[in-house]
């Protein structure tokens, strides 16, 4: 599907038309339909990418500059499994998610267990290294070269009456739900995601009552970086693959869980499909070029309402 409505980061989400020349101009049912349900698809990957950031900060008060180049890592480790093998990033998708997972939980290990009770700025310091060390390795191994999934499993262009949506986001959008409720799930009804919570809302209480806050902050960047390598791996079937991809999303991902108040999954999905919403239909109301400056805007206005953004403890 080709779409001439595309977010900041560039994902194609169905057709919008062009207002640049005509921002106040009446626009039909059907194109308000149409980028409602686009800004829904582009806001639930927003919400899957930002979940993963969100739990590292509320297990751990660290923000993961990083974040992005897991998303990177999970797009580049679709693409060779499916050059290598020929297997498609959804059906490699669960090797994916486990293979992110063990980095997240390694890159924990070896480098962020180091800076846990080092000053914020330390913290800020070394995560956005890592940044620019991992998106480095991968322009020394793979080069800067966009690549693309030529034939996904999943393609081509689902019509609902006048409403025309790309099928690789329609599948996105379902696997970032289906993520979004296991993640929940996992922290609700599980005894190691009640660990993980009873960690984030007082380390020191939980190391009393028996929780090793190592093991939980392991496991909260193994499950951020799954998030992150989930999403890249369902990006992969529709958008360009290259080293900087993650900068792409990590500044939307930012604001989301800013909206959604740090450390809230819930609020992290549903900031995310707002965010999703606004941008489009901003770009449409007002031309493409104000839609990033559209989304900024409500997420200043949020602060200055509710600093502890929609769904986050004072």
């Amino acid at each position: 599907m080709r779409s001439s409505g595309r977010c900041p980061n560039g994902i194609n989400a169905g057709e919008q038309p062009d207002n640049s020349h005509s921002p106040a101009r009446l626009v039909s049912t059907t194109i308000i339909v149409q980028s409602l349900a686009s800004g829904l698809l582009i806001g639930l990957i927003y919400a899957l990418v930002a979940i993963g950031l969100t739990i590292i900060f509320g297990v751990m008060d660290i923000v993961n500059f990083s974040h992005g180049e897991f998303l990177m890592l999970g797009m580049y480790s679709s693409f060779w499994l499916y050059s290598l093998l020929h297997l498609d990033p959804l059906i490699t998708l669960p090797l994916t998610a486990l293979t992110l997972f063990a980095i997240g939980a390694a890159i924990y290990r070896i480098v962020i267990r180091r800076i846990t009770d080092a000053p914020m700025l330390s913290q800020i310091f070394t995560t956005f290294g890592l940044m620019i060390l991992l998106r480095g390795l991968a322009q020394f191994f793979w080069k800067p070269d966009f690549r693309m999934i030529d034939k996904p499993l999943v393609a081509g262009t689902l019509t609902l009456g006048e409403i025309q949506l790309g099928r690789p986001q329609v599948v996105a959008a379902i696997g970032a739900i289906v993520t979004t409720s296991a993640v929940w799930l996992f922290l609700t009804k599980t005894k190691a995601g009640a660990s993980l919570e009873a960690t984030a809302a007082d380390k020191e209480a939980a190391r009393l009552m028996g929780i090793d806050s190592q093991k939980m902050f392991a496991l909260a960047w193994g499950i951020g970086a799954a998030c992150a390598g989930i999403a890249g791996a369902m990006l992969s079937t529709f958008f360009p693959i290259f080293p900087e991809v993650g900068a792409n999303f990590i500044l939307i991902a930012f604001v989301v869980v800013n909206l959604g108040g740090f450390g809230s999954v819930v609020g992290a999905f549903w900031a995310g499909i707002l965010v999703g919403v606004v941008e489009v239909m901003g770009g449409l109301i007002l031309g493409p070029q104000y839609k990033l400056g559209v989304v900024l805007a409500l997420f200043l206005l949020v602060l200055m309402v509710r600093p502890q953004g929609l769904m986050g403890r004072a």
